[in-house]
Formats: structure tokens, sequence, C-alpha cells
């Protein structure tokens, strides 16, 4: 009797969720040449792979707003606008990569920054899609008390597609912190429901709940390990596969 897991649908469109700490080396700062190399290589092979990608990315290696917050000096609406410009370098620094391995890409931002980026259109990005280009999608949703997770829900939905790929520095998602308790283990799937109350910390619960009404599925799985965004791509049952119910 075969024990190999089923395959998972292949999707056409996928938005792929990169956190800031993606862009620099571990417990680093800033953007790391060799880390953003490894994510060049990732999408390149994505699109490979068929899919049509768009990239959300987060800023925690250029700046933290919540955290600078809580300092009290700087008001939680501008220390996330702080924020989201960090989004917009690492935007930047990863369409002037794919650029350089020719991937045809385009950056655009949910804040007016006509020099570097072109404004988030819901249409223009979508065609953007259909002729083969990468979109980076930076400055998150454009507003404060909003995180990048809530952004990549969102803009999963407005461009309708078929998944969203949580990258991450673990396989998947767990009962517990696996790097504090030995005893956890993955979960190979989950509904929304489930993550949302045993309170996983997957996502926030705004982004949670909006994959959810949508039927966007969301697969967590661990960027840094070569070819898994590809396998991912190619319907391989990596990661954590978390759906609405059946």
């Amino acid at each position: 009797m075969s024990t190999e897991k089923p395959r998972r649908p292949r999707p056409h469109r996928v938005l792929l969720k990169l956190s800031g700490e993606s862009f620099c080396a571990a417990n680093g700062f800033g953007i790391d040449t060799h880390e953003l190399g490894l994510i060049a290589s990732e999408v390149l092979d994505a699109t490979k792979a068929g899919a049509e990608v768009a990239v959300v990315v987060g800023g925690g290696n250029i700046i933290r707003g919540a955290e600078l917050a809580k300092s009290g000096d700087i008001q939680q609406a501008t220390a996330d606008y702080m924020g989201m410009l960090g989004t917009v370098m690492n935007a930047v620094a990863l369409k002037e990569k794919l650029d350089s391995i020719g991937i045809d890409t385009r950056v655009m931002s949910a804040l007016d920054i006509q020099a570097v980026a072109e404004p988030f259109i819901r249409g223009r990005a979508l065609r953007h899609l259909a002729k083969g280009r990468v979109v980076i999608l930076a400055a998150g949703t454009g507003n404060p008390f909003f995180t990048t997770d809530t952004c990549a829900a969102l803009r999963a939905t407005e461009l309708d597609c078929d998944v969203l790929l949580k990258a991450t520095k673990v396989d998947g998602v767990y009962t517990a912190d696996p790097h504090k308790d030995p005893t956890a283990t993955r979960y190979e799937e989950l509904t929304f429901t489930e993550a949302i109350e045993k309170q996983l910390g997957v996502m926030d619960l705004t982004a949670l709940a909006m994959c959810q009404q949508q039927k966007i599925p969301v697969i967590v799985f661990d960027f840094k390990q070569s070819g898994n965004i590809r396998k991912v791509i190619e319907g391989e049952p990596i990661g954590t596969l978390l759906r609405t119910k059946d």
C-alpha cells in the first residue's frame, strides 16, 4: 500500500509573503546580498514552474514600527509609516536583483513614491501578471495599524490568487515553537478555524479571517530550503496547508 502523500492542485497565480527577516542573515539587520540572491533564485524557479507571481515584502530587517512605538517617543501611526518605507527599500532591492537575472519585474507601492515605484492599481497589477512580470507589492496596505500579513491577504484577494504562500524559517505550523519545545509536532493540514482557536500565530487574526472568508488557501513552508517554492507550485505536499472546512 502506497504511503505517498496526495499532491495538491497546481496554482496558476500565487501571492508570496516574505518577511523582512528573509532579506538579512540570521539575527542580522539590513539587506544581505547573499540572502537577496537566494530570494531571487527562488522567485526565478517559481516563474519557471509556470506560475504568475506577486510578492508582498515585510520590512522588519530595516525597522519594526510596532517596537519603535513602544518607546512612547513616536506615535504608532508614524512608526507604522516608517515601517512601510522599510518595505519599499526591500522591494526596490529585490527588483534590482530580479532584473539582473532577467526577470521582468515591477514594484507597486501603496504609498505614492513615484521616483521608485508605480502606484498600486489593481487593473495594472493584473496586466503585469498576465504579461509574465513579477509584481512586488510594497508599503503594506498604505494604512497604519495593519500588518503586512493582512496586506498579503488583501492583495491575494484583489489579484485573484489561487494560494497565499507564507514563507517562514520553519517547515510548517507546529503545535508549539519547535525551537523551544522538542515535543512539538507539525500539522500537515489545518482549517482556518482551528488555527484561530488554537492561537498558533500563523498570521495575524485579520489576515486569517480574510483568507477564510475569501476561501484562499495558505501554505506555510520553509523558504530557506532551496527549491521549496517550486515544489509548492508543482503541487508537492510540503509545509502546512491552511484551508476552509470542507
